[in-house]
């Protein structure tokens, strides 16, 4: 007779607790305890559909076997899971509503059916919804694979168990459950217990699994935090629902790079893929507008070209107001510090406004000195030169200090026609640089904004 246990669990953290309680002590909601009954039973962790228990062996005796990567259409796709899907991979796709999860894994559906099995299952939809969303998404006709509409994890086993698929995936996993939880769909616990039966599943019979997770009004994916540590990689769909333009970025990735990027444009026949995101970017950039500067920023292991805006006004009020998006607000206050101390402009008592243009969102340290140009072009109300690129990392001194990978970041700004980049000093010796691009070496924030704007900088 298996076990049966009792516990109030959180369900917007997870935090669990042997009895009631008003707040949680580990996330301070209020009302988010829900008793859930677990039943314990002994089992072996991981086994294959066939019945094959994982056994010790000795490392010598593993085989090690490059195993390849199975490679889809999208080749933004392919870039953000670090070249293709590994088998036996458990990957999870969060993002807000309605941003392109079901779209995006339908369309990849469709083009891994021609190198295998796959098994869409689906709590949401119906088979018919789906096929009738299919047909307007996919282009190839003969592309055909089995879709599932089914919430019982015990049903999705036997169906995975009699077809053997190659590629399975769950939308979503907060719509699915196991019967030997006691708890709703979506719960902490049943999310917990599903995720970790298609763990095994992926890892013992070789199975590629993705799952589409639901997030929170925080923008975190909704369920336990353990859910990220489970699975080998964690993709995120950003954007908003106005715009057109989707950005797929990894934040975990245990078979390629992390925070590498793919950008995708929402169509009516679904989403298509951008393979020039810095044009993009820049496209829409009005010549001779003060408060804008372009930096050659890098996401994962590709370089892109962004815009970085600043709208720099007198305050109304006694307290200047700062607002920032795409940018990090702490990193942006302390830009405008230093820009005050080391060069000289008075921003105490000026509103700050900045943005990414594009809805991307950058957070390395080589933005810094285009956003204190943009600062500057704002506060002296002088445009920068439209062929002119900022690469660099600002101290607190006012030093420009050296970043990863200068030599693609140069060849990019030259690639889109930029024939002047500012660089930190430091880290351009033994750099190819190319031909058609002028690099010049600074060493502090006050000499490139005598050079930018031709004049002293107070």
């Amino acid at each position: 007779m298996p076990k049966t246990k009792s516990n109030f669990v959180c369900q917007n953290c997870g935090y669990q607790s042997p009895r009631y309680l008003g707040r949680c002590p580990n996330c301070g909601e209020w009302s988010s305890f829900v008793e859930e009954v677990e039943i314990k039973e002994v089992k072996h962790a991981r086994e294959t559909l066939s019945g094959e228990k994982s056994r010790p062996v000795k490392l010598g005796e593993v085989d090690n076997e490059d195993t390849p990567r199975i490679t889809t259409e999208i080749e933004e796709f392919n870039r953000v899971l670090g070249g293709g899907v590994v088998p036996g991979s458990l990957v999870l796709i969060g993002g807000d509503p309605g941003i392109g999860k079901s779209t995006l894994l339908l369309q990849v559906s469709a083009q891994l059916a021609k190198k295998g099995e796959v098994l869409y299952v689906s709590g949401e939809e119906s088979a018919q919804q789906i096929k009738l969303r299919a047909e307007r998404l996919t282009d190839d006709e003969n592309a055909d694979f089995y879709v599932y509409a089914e919430t019982n994890m015990a049903a999705v086993r036997q169906e995975i168990e009699r077809l053997s698929p190659d590629f399975l995936i769950i939308d979503s996993i907060q719509t699915v459950m196991s019967p030997d939880i006691e708890s709703t769909q979506g719960s902490v616990s049943q999310v917990r217990e599903v995720t970790n039966q298609l763990m095994q599943i992926a890892k013992m019979n070789n199975i590629a699994v993705f799952i589409v997770g639901h997030v929170t009004k925080e923008g975190t994916l909704a369920g336990p935090r353990t859910l990220e540590h489970m699975v080998d990689t964690v993709l995120y769909f950003e954007g908003e629902r106005q715009n057109t333009f989707r950005i797929l970025r990894a934040v975990k990735n245990r078979f390629g790079s992390t925070n590498e990027i793919g950008i995708f444009e929402m169509q009516s026949s679904g989403l298509r893929e951008v393979t020039n995101p810095s044009e993009v970017f820049l496209g829409e950039r009005l010549e001779g507008a003060t408060g804008s500067a372009i930096v050659s920023a890098l996401e994962g292991t590709r370089p892109i070209l962004v815009e970085i805006q600043a709208l720099v006004t007198p305050t109304v009020f006694g307290n200047a107001k700062r607002t920032t998006s795409g940018l990090d607000y702490n990193r942006v206050s302390l830009l405008m510090a230093v820009l005050e101390k080391r060069a000289g402009l008075l921003l105490q008592n000026q509103d700050a406004f900045l943005k990414s243009a594009g809805g991307v969102k950058i957070d390395e340290p080589a933005i810094d000195l285009a956003v204190a140009v943009a600062l500057a072009s704002s506060y002296k109300d002088q445009p920068t030169a439209a062929d002119e690129c900022f690469i660099g990392e600002i101290g607190l001194t006012g030093e420009i200090r050296r970043v990863t990978r200068m030599e693609q970041r140069i060849t990019e700004a030259a690639k889109l026609g930029f024939k002047k980049v500012y660089a930190p000093k430091s880290g351009l010796q033994g750099l190819a640089k190319p031909k058609n691009i002028e690099v010049v070496g600074v060493v502090t924030l006050d000499e490139v904004l005598k050079k930018v704007f031709n004049s002293s900088p107070s």
